[in-house]
């Protein structure tokens, strides 16, 4: 453990309804949160389905104030193998690396806090652990994320489903804990739950390492949200830039990630601009032109967000608000991101 980062003991009776397997591949598990209440639900799932269990648990509260201190009682029969770390707000890829320096087991499995492991889930992992080859880094388990059967989807909504087709995502992903202590650990500067996981997937590939789907499931539930949420998500262009400096343009397809609209963002964003310029400078025809296709690509933007979901008159409003702002503040993370980590080195050459 590092200067950074404190460390609490929880000290609760030993139970019985916690037993090694022997031969099983020992593991440990790392979840990095920031005291939500879906963290009573994941600790209380893994406590039923975690058989064999895990060596230790712990939990870094990534918190700025960790006050109150975390409530380790719904781990239920694991609460005393559980530590509690604090790292005062350093993002999700420090509270990792804050867990990962803690672990003395061949393998350890990274956890979001707002994921319940499904029942099962333990001997799956035994069983994924042990078909790994020794050239193979780590193994995803396999996300669910519920959505409403009496309705169609909100855009939130499918943006979240979209987890169960994400590679390596750390939701659920156990790795080899001297593979990624060699690597690095965690990129810290991705400051957020996104990119963080793909770019340590990609260091690994890089180094001639293998990663696959397993056999274990774990559900996903939508978290609640207001209707900016989506605007919020497009901080994220930012990593997508270290993304390309690090890994260079094609570690999308490397990645097996979703492309995105950026390249039509830019193009909405130029026509707005374009037309108040032009506005401004007196050329009204030229202006109405850029104009128009500044609204249609805004509409066609907004209509494929609202054509797939449930079309309620709350949803179409937030779809309409939302797509005339999202396309410049994409644009302009991405030159934020592009400044900031223009002098970050390309990893193993690319880019």
């Amino acid at each position: 453990m590092t200067a950074g980062d404190a460390e609490q003991r929880v000290t609760t009776a030993a139970p019985d309804g916690a037993r090694d397997v022997p031969g099983a591949d020992p593991y440990s598990v790392v979840v990095p949160t920031i005291g939500r209440p879906c963290l009573g639900a994941c600790l209380s799932a893994l406590a039923e389905a975690a058989v064999p269990p895990p060596r230790a648990i712990f939990l870094v509260d990534d918190r700025p104030v960790p006050d109150p201190p975390l409530d380790p009682t719904p781990a239920g029969v694991l609460a005393d193998r559980v530590t509690v770390l604090t790292t005062g707000g350093r993002g999700p890829a420090a509270a990792r690396n804050a867990g990962l320096r803690q672990v003395a087991t061949p393998w350890v499995v990274f956890l979001d806090d707002d994921v319940q492991v499904r029942p099962g889930w333990g001997a799956l992992l035994a069983h994924d652990l042990g078909q790994a080859g020794p050239g193979m880094a780590g193994v995803q388990g396999r996300l669910m994320v519920p959505l409403p059967d009496d309705r169609r989807p909100t855009d939130w909504e499918r943006c979240t489903a979209g987890l169960e087709d994400a590679a390596w995502a750390t939701a659920d992903m156990a790795y080899r804990t001297e593979t990624v202590r060699r690597a690095g650990g965690f990129d810290e500067r991705f400051p957020r739950a996104f990119r963080e996981d793909a770019d340590l997937a990609l260091r690994l590939m890089s180094g001639g390492w293998t990663l696959a789907r397993g056999t274990r499931s774990t559900v996903h539930p939508v978290r609640p949200a207001d209707r900016w949420v989506s605007v919020r998500t497009q901080r994220g262009n930012a990593d997508d830039a270290l993304m390309n400096r690090l890994h260079g343009p094609d570690w999308w397809t490397r990645a097996d990630a979703p492309r995105g609209r950026l390249p039509g963002h830019f193009a909405v964003t130029a026509a707005g601009l374009a037309a108040a310029a032009l506005a401004l400078s007196g050329r009204r025809r030229a202006a109405a032109v850029a104009g128009a296709l500044w609204a249609a690509g805004t509409a066609e933007f907004a209509w494929a967000r609202i054509a797939p979901g449930p079309r309620t008159g709350a949803e179409v409003a937030t779809m309409l608000s939302t797509s005339v702002v999202i396309p410049p503040l994409a644009v302009l993370h991405r030159g934020l991101g592009g400044i900031r980590h223009r002098r970050a080195a390309a990893w193993g050459g690319a880019g």
